[in-house]
């Protein structure tokens, strides 16, 4: 049985066989990413690197809490009283999985679009729910932009598919996002965490020396620099508010 850290209303960090563990984001009904939320995630992710410690095996998955969302983007309403929501919350969470010391996997359980895509494209590996949920990066259709956001599908798609991605608004299902290399593993709902399991046991011994982000950021690094340049600026415009909402 996993061993309880968090027990929120809205989020649960759950620990297995000591150095595995699952942050479940349960904020109704879709997940939806504000300033606050992106921030109590950071702080998931924060605890899980203190509680394992430097030069420590160890992993994460970040899942939905059912099989209808992962996650549905960000709360787009949020920037009409707060210009610098994302960058209090959504940038530094980008930023915060790019440069963790651990290998990362986004469990996706269901529907993943808008913010969300770069949010499961930030972590290491994506295992998608093979019967339900699309995959959609829609800010060419919403008007919206920050600097930054093709980083990730560039990085880490092929380019016809961060194309699809980000300038057509292509919605892939599971099996569609593995043919694509979007995703690296499809499995059926109640197969998907048994998945991310076996995959965060298999790689979490890469952590043990010490340079699993240093590595990581040789191939991505440009993404995490990105982000962090523009997390926690108030002086500035960090992107454009988007002009269609969903």
């Amino acid at each position: 049985m996993p061993e309880s850290i968090i027990n929120e209303a809205n989020l649960a960090l759950d620990r297995y066989d000591g150095n595995i563990f699952v942050i479940t984001m349960r904020k109704a009904p879709e997940n939806r990413l504000n300033s606050a939320y992106a921030q109590k995630l950071i702080g998931a992710f924060n605890t899980v690197r203190k509680l394992l410690g430097a030069d420590a095996e160890g992993a994460v998955i970040t899942k939905g809490n059912d099989a209808k969302f992962w996650c549905t983007g960000l709360e787009l309403d949020e920037s009409d009283s707060n210009p610098y929501a994302n960058s209090e919350g959504f940038f530094p969470l980008l930023a915060t999985i790019m440069d963790f010391p651990f290998p990362t996997i986004a469990l996706i359980t269901g529907h993943t679009f808008g913010g969300a895509g770069p949010f499961a494209l930030s972590h290491d590996y994506r295992v998608m729910n093979s019967k339900r949920g699309f995959f959609s990066m829609p800010p060419v259709d919403l008007g919206l932009h920050f600097p930054g956001i093709g980083t990730l599908p560039r990085l880490k798609l092929r380019p016809q598919v961060a194309r699809a991605m980000l300038l057509e608004a292509k919605r892939w299902t599971g099996e569609e996002a593995l043919k694509d290399g979007i995703v690296d593993f499809v499995a059926e709902p109640d197969k998907m965490l048994d998945v991310a399991l076996d995959l965060a046991r298999k790689w979490a011994p890469k952590a043990k020396m010490g340079v699993f982000s240093l590595l990581r950021n040789e191939l991505y690094g440009e993404a995490g620099r990105a982000f962090r340049e523009i997390s926690y600026v108030h002086g500035k415009s960090t992107g454009s508010p988007a002009k269609a909402k969903i």
